[in-house]
């Protein structure tokens, strides 16, 4: 890492590992009295949920695995997800039935939230839900760290990931928000994070003791908010990445991406003034306007406006919920 923060430089060629340096089997004998919670928040995922649901059952549980749970988080799906999840041998529970009683919420975020708090492992693993040619050692190379080094607290996966647009592939192209938001404004004012390859990959695993005392924003700021708050929490030693080979999903339009970013920037500002950045207690804009073509439109273009808002839940730890782990 030529030219890198030599703290970051050291911590990356320690803390940078390959999912192929554990095998199931090592793992299973390493993880004594652990119990091991699979996570997916999944919103219209039918088409891939019951194979990666299929893959971690079939390759890792069963009497004496290493997975002690899978756990769905039907985020108001429209499709037959749950159905398929279930079926596939997953525990479904719903993100609104999780967090009845608590202020409505949207998103990914809300989600992730939801599953921790209805998932009893002490070791929680999240993956996207609309992963393509799922491996199994996506969740074993995210427990690697956890199980082996008891200084981690937290695990984030990277990736290949590619794109293909008009029949051209780019084997990295797939990280565009990455590049273009997250990684500028991580480098700018958290510098410590900017040895992670991909701070916005959907699939980490962490300790609850140190997940449950941070809090989830929702939408798709979560992950830069986790990672700034964990930061802050247990400091850049406890924090490891793992790579997990290619990832394969579902590619977003632009438009979509913009609103994404636009959470991001949000998820980003609060903690800049959190942390004492930000002087100003007035609040940024919540209304992103984009154009998409239309012929019929002023000058081919038609605006849309829609609220990339975000709010957040407090640490799961604040709070006492019904049927919550070691929560009554």
């Amino acid at each position: 890492m030529q030219g890198t923060d030599p703290v970051v430089a050291d911590w990356a060629a320690r803390r940078t590992r390959h999912a192929a340096a554990w095998t199931p089997t090592e793992l299973t004998a390493a993880k004594a009295d652990h119990v091991i919670s699979v996570v997916l928040p999944a919103r219209d995922e039918e088409a891939t949920i019951g194979a990666i649901v299929g893959a971690i059952g079939r390759d890792l549980t069963g009497p004496g695995g290493l997975v002690d749970e899978i756990l769905v988080v039907d985020s108001r799906s429209t499709d037959a997800t749950a159905r398929i999840a279930a079926a596939a041998g997953a525990r479904v529970v719903r993100q609104d039935e999780v967090t009845r009683g608590l202020t409505p919420m949207d998103g990914k975020g809300d989600a992730m939230w939801a599953g921790l708090a209805a998932s009893r492992g002490d070791l929680v693993v999240f993956l996207d839900a609309d992963l393509r040619a799922f491996s199994s050692r996506f969740v074993t190379g995210l427990l690697g760290p956890l199980l082996t080094d008891p200084s981690v607290a937290f695990v984030k996966g990277f990736y290949h990931r590619p794109l293909t647009i008009e029949g051209h592939a780019d084997p990295d192209g797939g990280g565009r928000v990455t590049e273009l938001v997250a990684r500028p404004l991580l480098n700018l004012f958290w510098p410590r994070l900017a040895g992670f390859i991909q701070p916005l990959s959907g699939e980490c695993a962490g300790r609850r003791e140190v997940l449950s005392r941070v809090p989830f924003v929702s939408g798709y700021g979560v992950e830069t908010a986790m990672m700034i708050d964990l930061l802050e929490l247990v400091g850049l030693e406890a924090l490891a990445q793992v790579d997990l080979g290619e990832r394969r999903h579902r590619n977003q339009s632009n438009q979509a991406l913009g609103r994404m970013s636009a959470q991001i920037v949000l998820a980003a500002w609060s903690r800049l003034r959190r942390q004492g950045w930000v002087s100003t207690d007035a609040e940024p804009g919540r209304l992103l306007t984009q154009f998409v073509r239309d012929a019929d439109g002023p000058a081919g273009r038609e605006a849309q406006t829609v609220d990339v808002g975000v709010t957040e839940r407090p640490p799961l730890a604040s709070l006492l919920l019904p049927g919550a782990p070691g929560r009554g």
